[in-house]
Protein backbone atom coordinates (compact mmCIF):
# COMPACT_ATOMS: atom_id res chain seq x y z
CA UNK A 1 0.00 0.00 0.00
CA UNK A 2 2.93 2.33 0.71
CA UNK A 3 4.06 2.15 -2.85
CA UNK A 4 2.24 4.11 -5.49
CA UNK A 5 0.88 6.52 -2.89
CA UNK A 6 1.73 10.16 -2.25
CA UNK A 7 2.35 11.62 1.19
CA UNK A 8 1.71 15.17 2.30
CA UNK A 9 2.70 16.38 5.75
CA UNK A 10 1.03 19.47 7.21
CA UNK A 11 2.90 20.88 10.21
CA UNK A 12 1.41 23.33 12.69
CA UNK A 13 3.85 26.15 13.37
CA UNK A 14 1.59 28.21 15.61
CA UNK A 15 3.23 29.85 18.63
CA UNK A 16 2.42 27.01 21.03
CA UNK A 17 4.58 24.59 19.01
CA UNK A 18 7.58 26.24 20.72
CA UNK A 19 6.43 24.64 24.02
CA UNK A 20 8.50 21.81 25.48
CA UNK A 21 6.30 18.90 26.54
CA UNK A 22 8.52 17.84 29.41
CA UNK A 23 10.41 20.14 31.69
CA UNK A 24 13.73 20.88 30.04
CA UNK A 25 12.71 18.65 27.15
CA UNK A 26 12.58 19.23 23.41
CA UNK A 27 9.98 21.57 22.04
CA UNK A 28 7.09 20.23 19.97
CA UNK A 29 8.72 21.94 16.98
CA UNK A 30 11.98 20.00 17.43
CA UNK A 31 10.03 16.76 17.87
CA UNK A 32 8.15 17.58 14.65
CA UNK A 33 11.43 18.10 12.80
CA UNK A 34 12.84 14.78 13.97
CA UNK A 35 9.70 12.89 13.01
CA UNK A 36 9.48 14.67 9.63
CA UNK A 37 13.02 13.53 8.92
CA UNK A 38 12.09 9.93 9.82
CA UNK A 39 8.98 10.09 7.63
CA UNK A 40 10.82 11.59 4.65
CA UNK A 41 13.54 8.93 4.94
CA UNK A 42 10.93 6.14 5.02
CA UNK A 43 8.93 7.51 2.09
CA UNK A 44 12.07 7.90 0.00
CA UNK A 45 12.42 4.12 -0.07
CA UNK A 46 9.15 3.95 -2.00
CA UNK A 47 9.02 7.35 -3.63
CA UNK A 48 12.37 8.97 -4.46
CA UNK A 49 10.57 12.24 -5.36
CA UNK A 50 10.19 13.05 -1.68
CA UNK A 51 7.09 14.25 0.12
CA UNK A 52 5.08 17.46 0.09
CA UNK A 53 5.28 19.53 3.27
CA UNK A 54 3.17 22.44 4.37
CA UNK A 55 3.95 24.59 7.39
CA UNK A 56 1.08 26.71 8.67
CA UNK A 57 0.00 29.17 11.32
CA UNK A 58 -2.06 32.19 10.18
CA UNK A 59 -0.68 31.59 6.67
CA UNK A 60 0.83 28.54 5.06
CA UNK A 61 3.75 27.65 2.83
CA UNK A 62 4.06 24.61 0.55
CA UNK A 63 7.28 22.72 -0.14
CA UNK A 64 7.34 20.05 -2.85
CA UNK A 65 9.68 17.09 -3.34
CA UNK A 66 11.13 17.27 0.16
CA UNK A 67 13.66 14.50 0.69
CA UNK A 68 15.24 13.79 4.07
CA UNK A 69 18.22 15.96 3.11
CA UNK A 70 15.93 19.00 2.70
CA UNK A 71 13.98 18.67 5.96
CA UNK A 72 16.42 20.76 8.02
CA UNK A 73 16.15 23.62 5.57
CA UNK A 74 12.34 23.65 5.80
CA UNK A 75 12.54 23.87 9.60
CA UNK A 76 15.24 26.54 9.50
CA UNK A 77 12.99 28.71 7.34
CA UNK A 78 10.08 28.51 9.78
CA UNK A 79 9.68 29.49 13.42
CA UNK A 80 6.66 28.79 15.60
CA UNK A 81 4.44 31.88 15.87
CA UNK A 82 0.89 32.93 15.12
CA UNK A 83 -2.49 31.24 15.07
CA UNK A 84 -3.84 27.90 13.80
CA UNK A 85 -5.59 28.41 10.45
CA UNK A 86 -5.97 24.72 9.67
CA UNK A 87 -8.93 25.09 7.28
CA UNK A 88 -7.03 27.09 4.62
CA UNK A 89 -4.04 24.77 4.44
CA UNK A 90 -6.22 21.66 4.45
CA UNK A 91 -8.33 23.07 1.64
CA UNK A 92 -5.22 23.86 -0.40
CA UNK A 93 -3.80 20.36 0.10
CA UNK A 94 -7.05 18.60 -0.83
CA UNK A 95 -7.77 20.93 -3.78
CA UNK A 96 -4.26 20.25 -5.02
CA UNK A 97 -4.90 16.50 -4.85
CA UNK A 98 -8.07 16.78 -6.95
CA UNK A 99 -6.34 19.07 -9.47
CA UNK A 100 -3.58 16.49 -9.91
CA UNK A 101 -6.15 13.69 -10.07
CA UNK A 102 -8.03 15.48 -12.86
CA UNK A 103 -4.73 15.89 -14.72
CA UNK A 104 -3.89 12.20 -14.28
CA UNK A 105 -0.91 13.01 -12.05
CA UNK A 106 -1.88 11.25 -8.83
CA UNK A 107 -0.53 7.88 -7.77
CA UNK A 108 -2.52 4.72 -8.29
CA UNK A 109 -3.20 4.27 -4.56
CA UNK A 110 -4.04 7.91 -3.89
CA UNK A 111 -2.67 10.07 -1.11
CA UNK A 112 -2.29 10.27 2.64
CA UNK A 113 -2.28 13.67 4.34
CA UNK A 114 -0.74 13.72 7.81
CA UNK A 115 -1.43 16.73 10.02
CA UNK A 116 0.74 17.41 13.07
CA UNK A 117 -1.00 19.94 15.31
CA UNK A 118 -1.10 20.85 18.98
CA UNK A 119 -4.09 23.10 19.30
CA UNK A 120 -7.65 23.70 18.34
CA UNK A 121 -7.98 25.35 14.91
CA UNK A 122 -9.08 28.98 14.62
CA UNK A 123 -12.29 27.93 12.88
CA UNK A 124 -13.60 24.46 13.72
CA UNK A 125 -16.62 24.66 11.38
CA UNK A 126 -14.43 25.62 8.43
CA UNK A 127 -12.20 22.57 9.01
CA UNK A 128 -15.23 20.27 9.18
CA UNK A 129 -16.61 21.80 6.00
CA UNK A 130 -13.34 21.16 4.11
CA UNK A 131 -13.39 17.50 5.20
CA UNK A 132 -17.04 16.96 4.26
CA UNK A 133 -16.59 18.66 0.87
CA UNK A 134 -13.39 16.68 0.22
CA UNK A 135 -15.13 13.37 0.93
CA UNK A 136 -17.92 14.25 -1.51
CA UNK A 137 -15.40 14.76 -4.32
CA UNK A 138 -13.89 11.31 -3.82
CA UNK A 139 -14.71 8.29 -5.97
CA UNK A 140 -13.57 5.65 -3.53
CA UNK A 141 -12.98 5.48 0.18
CA UNK A 142 -9.29 4.70 0.25
CA UNK A 143 -8.05 7.19 -2.34
CA UNK A 144 -7.50 9.94 0.21
CA UNK A 145 -6.85 9.63 3.93
CA UNK A 146 -6.26 12.38 6.49
CA UNK A 147 -4.54 11.53 9.76
CA UNK A 148 -4.48 14.11 12.54
CA UNK A 149 -1.67 13.61 15.02
CA UNK A 150 -1.96 15.70 18.15
CA UNK A 151 1.18 16.75 19.97
CA UNK A 152 0.75 18.26 23.42
CA UNK A 153 -2.22 17.69 25.67
CA UNK A 154 -4.69 20.49 24.91
CA UNK A 155 -8.07 18.92 25.91
CA UNK A 156 -10.02 21.17 23.49
CA UNK A 157 -7.85 20.02 20.61
CA UNK A 158 -8.29 16.38 21.65
CA UNK A 159 -12.08 16.72 21.73
CA UNK A 160 -12.22 18.42 18.37
CA UNK A 161 -9.91 15.91 16.68
CA UNK A 162 -12.01 13.05 18.07
CA UNK A 163 -15.07 14.65 16.45
CA UNK A 164 -13.21 14.66 13.11
CA UNK A 165 -12.43 10.98 13.60
CA UNK A 166 -15.86 9.78 14.71
CA UNK A 167 -18.60 12.15 13.63
CA UNK A 168 -17.89 13.37 10.11
CA UNK A 169 -20.13 10.86 8.37
CA UNK A 170 -23.08 11.74 10.55
CA UNK A 171 -22.33 15.40 9.70
CA UNK A 172 -22.61 14.63 5.98
CA UNK A 173 -19.27 13.22 4.84
CA UNK A 174 -19.50 10.63 2.07
CA UNK A 175 -16.64 8.53 3.49
CA UNK A 176 -14.89 8.30 6.85
CA UNK A 177 -11.53 9.71 5.73
CA UNK A 178 -10.17 11.01 9.05
CA UNK A 179 -8.17 9.27 11.66
CA UNK A 180 -6.93 10.87 14.87
CA UNK A 181 -4.02 9.95 17.10
CA UNK A 182 -3.70 11.82 20.41
CA UNK A 183 -0.85 11.93 22.92
CA UNK A 184 -2.71 9.40 25.05
CA UNK A 185 -3.01 7.02 22.09
CA UNK A 186 0.71 7.30 21.51
CA UNK A 187 1.58 6.02 24.99
CA UNK A 188 5.23 5.04 24.71
CA UNK A 189 5.64 5.68 21.02
CA UNK A 190 7.68 8.58 19.76
CA UNK A 191 6.13 10.98 17.26
CA UNK A 192 8.38 9.44 14.57
CA UNK A 193 7.01 5.96 15.25
CA UNK A 194 3.45 7.24 15.23
CA UNK A 195 3.96 8.93 11.86
CA UNK A 196 5.47 5.79 10.38
CA UNK A 197 2.63 3.68 11.76
CA UNK A 198 0.09 6.09 10.31
CA UNK A 199 1.42 5.57 6.78
CA UNK A 200 1.59 1.78 7.15
CA UNK A 201 -1.97 1.48 8.45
Amino acid sequence: MLENRDYTLIIDKSGSMATPDQKGGRTRWVAAEESTFALASKCEQFDPDGITIYTFSGRFKRYENVTSSKVTQVFQENDPSGTTDLASVLKHATDNYFQRKAAGETKLNGETILVITDGEPDDRKAVMKVIIETSRRMDKDEELAISFIQVGKDPHATRFLKVLDDEMQSAGAKFDICDTITMDDMEDYSLSEVLLNAIID
